[in-house]
């Protein structure tokens, strides 16, 4: 397999898909020339344009990797016709992805865990159980229990970074176009977070915290760290038929509502608990743990690189205060108290009626007892924020994001994503009363 090292190289493989897209389209005019049915040529043609997809960011990993995830999670948003060819690939990239070389793997598990690590390191599988957005997982055996070993990627550093600075260059011309955002410490933000998820010293600290404080716990699962270093991470295995991508695909109505509303207590409850918030919520990130009988469990929670580390221990209470202000329909007073946390700047208008509209995603589902979230609900939403003749699309190109709220905002929009998923119902008005601060009021 080629390791690609540069930005170039990173860029020409993306630059191939839609390339490799054109010449199936002529491949396919030519056997609907041959008399094949459209319906067949043309999910013929879908389903390579995935397996392509799936291989080149696969193969990318770094950047293209984290981008795959997202869209595996973000596919709830797309109409049906297009999203369903792609669905089973981009799935996959949550648990699999073409394998670093054995012999990479055992060089730089000697370079970072020392030569005698095999003393206490055995049994290591050559093939990986998964794959991480920028590593890869081994079963193994260390002093004899089993565990989890995580390879981080030896180009992921420079391929991350790498694309981050091409971010920035670009994000320095949306100014025109995105006047609401102050791109410049958002980038900065990113890249700090960055510099994080590349230390697996940051994140075996994180999955301790969270490992101690769930010990036990009825709902959540959280794996032991056994032993560690700068690009390695040994934790205890956790057995686990399947993720939460195996209940998106064909779970029952029961697992799908139980999973979803353990999934969300876990997002929004942990922060109280932790002082930290996981700020990775694709679904291949959450295990099955089935009730011995079969029935729905406790969830499994893996990979602790990105966590927002909280200032106040907690969700920030402003947080809460603005969704319910927003729930309550008083958007004048919304629009000064997201003027004062920085989500408006200063000298931008936004006219409050509008804002109703944009919002109406973070809002919904805490209006009433219980909220079901659906690929339809998100379907409309992703079409109505991105209508340029709608309301809420001017809103969008105002408004800006804290740096403060980056990782936040990313574990909202993609907890939503893996609830539409889903298709859970859930008691999300609930569960923000008992776990945001701010929200439930005085």
């Amino acid at each position: 397999m080629s390791t690609p090292r540069n930005a170039v190289a990173r860029t020409a493989r993306l630059a191939a898909l839609p390339l490799g897209y054109a010449g199936r389209s002529a491949l396919g005019l030519g056997k609907r020339l041959g008399g094949a049915p459209a319906e067949t040529v043309l999910g013929e043609l879908q389903q390579r344009t995935a397996e392509q997809l799936f291989r080149t960011l696969g193969e990318l990993k770094g950047g293209a990797m984290k981008v795959g995830q997202a869209m595996s999670i973000f596919e709830a948003a797309l109409p049906d016709e297009i999203a369903a060819p792609y669905r089973d690939q981009l799935t996959r990239l949550q648990d699999s992805a073409p394998p670093m070389p054995t012999i990479t793997v055992r060089e730089i598990l000697t370079r970072e865990l020392g030569d005698d690590y095999a003393e206490h390191l055995t049994d290591l599988d050559p093939l990986p159980a998964a794959a991480a957005s920028i590593g890869q997982v081994h079963r193994a055996r260390w002093d004899g229990q089993d565990v989890a070993v995580k390879v981080q990627y030896p180009w992921a550093g420079d391929a991350l970074r790498n694309d981050l600075r091409q971010l920035a260059r670009v994000a320095r011309g949306l100014g025109p176009a995105f006047p609401g955002i102050d791109v410049k410490p958002l980038v900065a933000e990113l890249q700090a977070r960055v510099e994080e998820e590349l230390d697996y010293h940051l994140e075996a600290e994180a999955q301790r915290v969270f490992a101690e404080e769930y010990a036990g716990d009825p709902d959540i699962a959280v794996p032991r760290v056994v032993a560690g270093s700068a690009e390695v991470l040994v934790s205890e295995w956790m057995d686990s038929p399947a993720s939460l991508a195996q209940v998106i695909r064909d779970g029952t109505q029961q697992e799908r509502d139980h999973y979803g509303e353990v999934f969300v207590r876990f997002l929004f409850g942990g922060p109280a608990r932790t002082g930290m918030l996981h700020a990775d919520p694709h679904p291949g990130n959450f295990r099955l743990l089935p009730e011995p009988d079969g029935t729905p469990g406790r969830l499994g929670v893996l990979d602790y690189g990105a966590v927002a580390r909280l200032p106040e221990g907690q969700l920030p209470e402003t947080l809460g205060t603005l969704i319910r202000i927003a729930c309550l329909d008083d958007y004048d007073q919304l629009v000064d108290a997201l003027r004062a946390e920085g989500f408006i700047k200063e000298g931008v208008r936004v006219d409050a009626d509008r804002l109703r509209s944009y919002l109406s995603p973070f809002t919904e589902p805490a209006r009433t007892d219980s909220f079901t979230f659906s690929r339809s609900w998100m379907q409309q939403q992703f079409k109505r924020l991105n209508d340029p003749r709608g309301d809420a699309y001017p809103v969008m190109l105002r408004l800006n994001l804290p740096p403060a709220y980056l990782l936040i905002h990313r574990t909202w929009v993609g907890g939503v994503g893996v609830l539409s998923q889903l298709g859970a119902t859930i008691p999300f008005r609930q569960i923000l009363e008992e776990s945001l601060p701010g929200f439930a009021g005085s």
